[in-house]
């Protein structure tokens, strides 16, 4: 079974990564672009055969290790 989680900076957290995308996107003469928010993509092979059991697996690694939840949120969807 395969896992997808995306991490994203939670709304209010600045992200200057975005904000040079943005900006970099502007010098390239895509003008529209009034927000950038970046994130990551962590995609993970289970052993899991368990719906249910894989995504609170991937919930407790997210917890533990792949979001920091303080200043990341996280989705997770098994594909």
């Amino acid at each position: 079974m395969k896992a997808r989680v995306h991490v994203m900076l939670k709304t209010g957290v600045l992200d200057p990564q975005g904000e040079a995308v943005r900006h970099a996107l502007g010098t390239l003469g895509f003008e529209g672009v009034q927000g950038v928010r970046q994130g990551k993509v962590i995609e993970l092979d289970l052993a899991e055969t368990d719906p249910a059991a894989a995504e609170a697996s991937v919930k407790e690694m997210c917890e533990k290790l792949l979001a920091n939840t303080v200043i990341e949120s996280y989705s997770v969807e098994l594909v």
